[in-house]
């Protein structure tokens, strides 16, 4: 059990509880003020953030919830620049590896050189990573310059705004609702993400 973690999240271990039981207040918050058209499912995040480099990494929870929502639901993730001197370029980058679909192949990379080894410390470090991704360097910058990659960056800042949001990782389902991290009762730390994910998908129902 890493207890760093559970430091930070405040992990309740306990006995499961059943949807029916879940309450506002505890596994969840709804927000003052609804946001109007945002995704059904959100998280925003960060590759500055060591909460949200274990959220994904070690937790898997931004993988359980996206492959456990309704078929005709799709997560989206945003990135925030608010965090760490390249925030604004990464999530530049996070936008381009939304628009070239390679998502998965980039953000372990990031996490691991920003979190672990600390080697992404200027804009070619991290066009770098999306290289040994696969990607070639004329389609990244063909796609950083990219109206699309603009019009979804100002798309995530706004959302940003919006959503009022000052920390990460953050979950929002139907632009009403917020998942609480430390709101999650489990009785098995390796359950977090299951749980987590069955939270979002009453939310979205609800």
């Amino acid at each position: 059990m890493n207890k760093f973690w559970l430091a930070l999240i405040g992990l309740v271990l306990s006995y499961g509880v059943s949807a029916a039981n879940y309450a506002e207040g505890t596994e969840f918050i709804k927000i003052e003020k609804a946001v109007q058209n945002a995704p059904r499912v959100v998280e925003f995040f960060s590759f500055y953030c060591p909460h949200c480099y274990q959220f994904e990494s070690i937790y898997h929870v931004s993988q359980t919830v996206a492959k456990n929502l309704p078929k005709d639901i799709k997560m989206e993730r945003y990135h925030v620049d608010f965090l760490g001197p390249l925030g604004a370029e990464l999530t530049k980058a996070w936008t381009v590896a939304m628009v070239l679909k390679v998502e998965d192949k980039v953000s372990p990379l990031l996490f691991e050189r920003i979190q672990k080894t600390e080697s992404i410390n200027t804009p070619p470090d991290i066009k770098g990573v999306f290289i040994k991704a696969g990607v070639k360097s004329e389609q990244y910058d063909a796609a950083l310059n990219s109206f699309v990659v603009k019009s979804l960056v100002l798309k995530q800042q706004q959302a940003v705004e919006e959503f009022q949001l000052r920390r990460v990782p953050a979950i929002f389902v139907n632009g009403k609702y917020m998942i609480r991290n430390n709101g999650i009762t489990i009785e098995d730390v390796n359950n977090y993400a299951k749980a987590y994910s069955d939270v979002v998908n009453f939310l979205i129902s609800k």
